[in-house]
């Protein structure tokens, strides 16, 4: 098997989680093998931010509620992955959670990432005060990732470059208390990371331990530096947010190129889960794109093989 960065990193990943929660039973090889977790290869999904202005957390409201969308995702959709945001939850409380997860288990569906949205959040503030404050709201939201049966969490990235000591440090801080947990940390380009192609490589690699990539194909600035960027990105992805914009009347995409992005990723040798990342007020119209777009997906994954 070829060791690429991206398999190097896993290993060493699950390595540090197997130190860390004091199981280590076998070299590192074999124990990279070894997971209870369900194979993601070949998946496509859906962000739950996809759903907003339909997901509501009272169900006497218009729409529908997390507790129903797996049924929803599985009856409409014929998708079984649920990439999830803080935002989506009604509430972090053990009960509640515990019903979302029977939820998703009962249809088939399974939570596969929790991205940590929470505003006015600065875990790279330089009040210690301040950033000890984010990182516990963090922890938090690692348990509920946790609790929920995610493998990964992911944090906000701020709008503009923090002060990378502070940053890097506070990340791993998550990362070790994630591990704890058989959570991974996950990073996204999103905000000041938008701009440089490298930017999620070089915070991966600077973190060092128990992240991976989750590149949103939608987020950078321009295309030049988006094609580039997922060429560097993949290599170490875990998951992709496959995001896209206005689609035509047969699924046509005109801000950038949603084949161009696949195949580099297929390229690096990435092979999901898919997480489609695509909003539209209008439910009807909603569930034809997302549909649309799967077939897509599914339709480029078999010419792949």
């Amino acid at each position: 098997m070829k060791l690429t960065r991206r398999r190097f990193n896993e290993l060493v990943g699950r390595r540090f989680n197997e130190l860390v929660v004091g199981t280590l039973v076998a070299p590192v090889l074999q124990a990279a093998e070894d997971t209870n977790k369900q194979s993601l290869v070949g998946e496509v999904g859906v962000t739950t931010s996809s759903f907003s202005g339909h997901l509501v957390k009272d169900a006497q409201l218009a729409g529908f509620t997390l507790l129903e969308l797996p049924q929803i995702l599985r009856e409409e959709l014929d998708m079984r992955v649920i990439d999830l945001n803080t935002s989506s939850l009604g509430s972090q409380e053990p009960d509640y959670l515990d019903q979302c997860r029977a939820a998703a288990e009962k249809a088939g569906c399974v939570f596969t990432n929790l991205k940590m949205n929470q505003r006015n959040v600065d875990m790279n503030h330089s009040d210690p005060m301040i950033r000890a404050r984010a990182l516990a709201i963090y922890k938090q939201s690692i348990d509920t990732a946790a609790r929920l049966g995610a493998r990964w969490a992911r944090p906000l990235p701020q709008a503009t470059r923090p002060d990378m000591e502070i940053h890097i440090a506070a990340y791993r801080e998550l990362a070790d208390y994630a591990a704890t947990r058989d959570v991974t940390m996950l990073v996204e380009n999103y905000g000041w990371m938008q701009g440089n192609p490298r930017s999620v490589v070089e915070l991966v690699t600077a973190i060092g331990k128990n992240v991976f990539a989750c590149p949103d194909i939608g987020n950078w600035n321009t295309n030049e530096i988006r094609y580039e960027a997922l060429k560097e990105t993949f290599p170490d992805a875990v998951s992709c947010d496959f995001k896209a914009r206005e689609l035509g009347p047969d699924g046509e995409h005109r801000k950038y190129d949603l084949r161009r992005c696949y195949d580099i990723g297929r390229q690096a040798g990435f092979k999901g889960p898919w997480c489609l990342e695509h909003a539209h007020r209008d439910r009807k119209t909603l569930f034809r794109d997302l549909g649309l777009l799967r077939d897509q997906l599914r339709q480029w994954m078999r010419s792949s093989e």
